[in-house]
């Protein structure tokens, strides 16, 4: 979606909800939920596999990866090195990273990597853009050896389509991974305060644990595939319609 047609849509939003603050009649109210379904149910936790990526700032990393159909939750957090207990004013030589919880019956190891290689130039050396420092590197996190396989395996491919160049990512055996604070889950989401309030405005352990929220976070920043962004504005594009805003899937 353009950019252009993206404010227009914020902007009727906004004045659905500004009808809603100030119009005292309540046939010209506007409902918000108090809560919104948010997780699918026939999910459980020992059906899903998780995946951990470094691939610079976990706010674009997490936003990466949680608009995928596929992905249930998506978690900001530091991993990859040796300090116990890690901060983000102090996470020692740990690299912002990425949880991703996923349903291996819709997408798999190999696809998330190559939305990894896509979404970052793995040829910079400790950074991302303009965020540099050995926080920022790129590192592929395994679980066992065939992960390991297929992340060398993808490495590989990506050193071929460069010769001038070389692949700095490390791929490394996790071993902890530390949840960041909240501050720095779903926040791109977060700057968005009318989706908020479109689910809801959940608690932050709720929204942190959210499919829809991990979605979302995607959308506001603009980062899911072209296909699921068009799929996530037709659902607000129905909500205005309808003057109803309770967005309860995506």
């Amino acid at each position: 979606m353009a950019l252009a047609d993206s404010n227009f849509l914020i902007l009727r939003l906004l004045t659905l909800v500004s009808l809603y603050i100030s119009c005292a009649d309540k046939a010209f109210s506007i409902r918000i939920p108090d809560r919104a379904s948010t997780t699918p149910r026939e999910l459980s936790d020992q059906s899903l596999k998780t995946a951990v990526f470094a691939l610079g700032s976990f706010w674009r990393s997490e936003a990466v990866f949680g608009c995928l159909n596929g992905v249930v939750r998506t978690t900001s957090g530091y991993a990859g090195g040796s300090k116990i207990n890690p901060e983000y004013r102090s996470l020692g030589d740990h690299a912002e990273s990425v949880k991703v919880e996923y349903d291996p019956k819709e997408i798999n190891f190999r696809q998330l990597l190559e939305v990894f290689w896509s979404s970052h130039d793995p040829r910079q050396v400790f950074g991302q853009g303009p965020d540099v420092g050995n926080q920022y590197r790129s590192i592929i996190f395994t679980n066992g050896t065939e992960e390991g396989r297929l992340a060398t395996m993808s490495k590989e491919r990506e050193q071929t389509r460069s010769r001038s160049s070389i692949v700095t990512t490390q791929i490394q055996q996790l071993e902890s991974f530390y949840p960041a604070e909240h501050d720095h889950q779903k926040f791109e989401l977060k700057r968005h305060p009318l989706l908020l309030q479109l689910i809801g405005n959940l608690p932050e352990e709720e929204l942190e644990m959210s499919t829809m929220a991990a979605k979302l976070n995607g959308y506001a920043a603009e980062l899911c595939p072209h296909r699921i962004q068009k799929q996530i504005d037709a659902k607000i594009n129905g909500i205005i319609r309808r003057g109803w805003p309770v967005l309860t899937d995506v």
